[in-house]
């Protein structure tokens, strides 16, 4: 009796162990350079860097691409505290900024972050098929802007419908007020041409989820533009759009939430 729990004892700790070994752990490299352009300028050579945190001893693992917010005139990558230790990779983007560049070089800083993520992520042990793309406010247009317009990931040889998952938060989809801004038309005076994802509805684009806040406290209509987006998704015949409202949360306040949907949302890639 006493050999039989001193082995049982034996065998739970070496269980134990052996889960501890397995524990997962993540690596984060800074400051990656995602443009190979020998004639960049210098602000390019500043901005255009990227983060990625990925666990270590995973592979097959699902990669979030995240621009921060800012309106396309401040702020600077970071790794979402909600999304870390989650089994996925995190690339955190930062991308030039108006005004100090005009539209479309923005769109482009962020798709060129993508292709990177496409040829490297691999090399971290993650799958091309598993990205996901997202970021707040100005990085939800971004988001939306590079996987509905095609021509911006053609350049680099890449299909967007490649991207498995489009989820901006609080994202323009009209022309974005700072592209405005830079032609000189009010924020209020709302424009839909090249630079508005709402130009590029299509039935094929990947699966997309546009969440927002509370309507009433969101800002310039985020949620009416979202839902007219993703009911022109539908009728263009999109069959995986989802549109999800935040209540009580605002512009700023919904990221941390629409965090805790994403992460749901992206566990079906894992399955």
């Amino acid at each position: 009796m006493k050999k039989s729990i001193l082995l049982s004892l034996v065998l739970i700790f070496l269980g134990a162990q052996t889960i501890l070994a397995q524990e997962t752990t993540y690596i984060l490299e800074e400051n990656i350079p995602y443009i190979n352009d020998e004639n960049a300028s210098e602000y390019a050579q500043e901005r255009c860097k990227l983060d990625i945190y990925y666990p270590e001893n995973k592979t097959d693992f699902t990669t979030v691409v995240w621009y921060h917010g800012g309106g396309i005139t401040g702020g600077n990558k970071f790794i979402p505290e909600k999304l870390k230790k989650q089994g996925i990779a995190v690339v955190a983007v930062n991308y030039r900024l108006s005004p100090k560049v005009k539209c479309p070089v923005y769109i482009e800083d962020a798709a060129a972050a993508v292709a990177w993520t496409f040829q490297n992520i691999e090399k971290y042990g993650g799958s091309k098929n598993k990205i996901v793309v997202s970021g707040h406010s100005a990085g939800g247009y971004l988001t939306s802007m590079i996987g509905l317009d095609k021509h911006y990931l053609a350049k680099y040889d890449i299909d967007a419908n490649d991207i498995a998952m489009l989820i901006p938060f609080s994202g323009h989809t009209v022309t974005h007020f700072t592209v405005r801004d830079e032609r000189g038309i009010p924020g209020t005076q709302a424009i839909v041409d090249e630079y508005a994802p709402l130009y590029f509805v299509r039935p094929d684009a990947p699966p997309t989820i546009f969440i927002t806040g509370d309507r009433e406290q969101e800002m310039l209509g985020r949620y009416e533009e979202n839902a007219y987006m993703w009911r022109m998704m539908k009728v263009a015949g999109h069959k995986n759009c989802k549109l999800m409202e935040l209540d009580g949360f605002n512009h700023g306040e919904m990221a941390s939430p629409a965090l805790e949907v994403l992460l749901k949302e992206i566990r079906v890639l894992d399955k």
